[in-house]
């Protein structure tokens, strides 16, 4: 990053770094990446770095060094923002300060690198954003009414933020969120994807998650939630539904992603179920839930599929007394790849009740798992040691449902007693099958 700095200064361009890696850095976090503003034109960098890449209208340029990306943007001014979220029309401007204008948070709004003829690296800090690192702020860039105006991501952002970061929202900033909040339905799915995706990363995504709640942004880009408020919970006491979901999130690995997800819409079913103080079937109608808000989202369908798997199960009990056979059906049902995410979201979902993880013997229905799936365990039909065109080979079977149906009853047999699993026993018992079809 120095080089490309040094590189830039001695071909006669301002060169600095900002946003969220400056951020990072004086946070003493590690940086996801590092960005990079100029006064160089695009056509210019691209003379410089014949290698780069020019990204997109708003002169910004990909630069590798050492398997590196590093983005690397022309000043810049945005004017006439129409849709609250892109502007629709930049000008390429001189000034690092004229740049940093156009930010979103102080935080966001620093600068450290020179320009041409000055020996060292300064920085260059004109909204008090370091002051605001220090005091872990999270504040408007000026008048907080006009940035949520222009881009009503930024509202999301805040809380996204606030939670990741663990800093407080400035007052007159978050005022401004609960004025604006409504221009938050005018953002495409996919933004809003991508920022729910970051704030389940954060520590305690409940922080993000209730600073929507409390400025209505919950009710405009998740409705589904905001139905949980005020629903009664037999839980921790003096809890709604929502406060569970959110203690539950908070209870999840933070490292698994499709968990928390999973975790976050697991009751997306009990509004439209509550009767008598009950919620049957939740974890049934929560399902179609879950995969239709996935799908508004415009997540990929693989994640929609696997988060509604996830809530339609989340109910399942065990006892001790299942055999090892139960187990085996009990992976092949959820999926071997998933079992894991299961447990996660059943243990989340207890210390979201206030309860212990382990209250379901969790403990030790994860260790017979894992004693099943160290072993040759069939639990698919490509698992068995014969397949369809063994049975049309050698016995004569046709093509069709039927033949399905009989490697389908092998399974469950193979599943029931492993050591049926030998081609010979196999066919032997196919053709018994076979021969009851006629």
């Amino acid at each position: 990053m120095g080089a490309l700095l040094d590189d830039l200064v001695d071909a006669g361009h301002a060169a600095f770094v900002v946003g969220g890696s400056l951020r990072d850095a004086l946070l003493g976090r590690p940086a996801e990446d590092w960005d990079l503003a100029t006064d160089a034109p695009p056509e210019r960098l691209l003379e410089l770095h014949p290698e780069a890449l020019y990204k997109n209208r708003f002169g910004t340029v990909i630069v590798r060094r050492d398997e590196v990306a590093y983005e690397i943007t022309t000043f810049r001014s945005d004017h006439e923002y129409t849709d609250f979220r892109r502007p629709g029309r930049v000008e390429f401007g001189t000034s690092i300060e004229e740049d940093l204008a156009r930010r979103d948070f102080t935080v966001n709004a620093m600068a450290w690198g020179r320009r041409p003829g000055e020996a060292t690296p300064a920085y260059v800090d004109p909204y008090g954003g370091r002051a605001d690192v220090d005091a872990r702020l999270l504040r408007a860039v000026g008048d907080p009414h006009a940035r949520f105006s222009e881009d009503a991501l930024r509202m999301i952002r805040a809380v996204r933020l606030a939670a990741a970061l663990d800093f407080a929202i400035d007052p007159p900033t978050l005022a401004a969120i609960r004025t604006h909040a409504a221009l938050a339905g005018h953002l495409s799915e996919e933004r809003v994807a991508a920022e729910l995706e970051k704030l389940l990363a954060a520590p305690r995504p409940s922080v993000g998650l209730r600073l929507m709640a409390s400025t209505g942004l919950l009710d405009v880009v998740f409705p589904e939630l905001a139905a949980q408020r005020g629903i009664p919970q037999d839980k921790a006491a003096g809890e709604d539904l929502l406060d569970h979901t959110l203690r539950s999130v908070d209870a999840t690995p933070a490292g698994r992603p499709i968990v928390r997800l999973a975790t976050l819409l697991h009751d997306l079913g009990k509004p439209a179920t509550r009767a008598e103080g009950h919620f049957h079937g939740h974890e049934v109608v929560g399902a179609d839930l879950a995969a239709a808000f996935c799908q508004r989202l415009r997540m990929p369908r693989a994640v929609g599929e696997r988060v509604a798997l996830l809530v339609r199960h989340h109910m399942f009990t065990y006892e001790a007394s299942w055999s090892d056979a139960a187990v085996r059906r009990f992976i092949r049902r959820i999926g071997p790849t998933a079992i894991e995410e299961l447990l996660l979201l059943r243990e989340a979902d207890s210390v979201g009740s206030g309860i212990p993880a382990d209250s379901f013997g969790l403990t030790e229905l994860r260790e017979r798992i894992a004693g099943q799936l160290a072993g040759p365990v069939a639990l698919e039909r490509g698992d068995l040691a014969i397949d369809g065109a063994d049975l049309i080979a050698d016995l004569g079977a046709q093509p069709g449902p039927g033949l399905g149906a009989v490697l389908d009853e092998l399974l469950e047999r193979v599943i029931a007693d492993p050591a049926l699993n030998d081609r010979p026993t196999l066919l032997v018992l196919a053709q018994e099958l076979l021969a009851e079809e006629h």
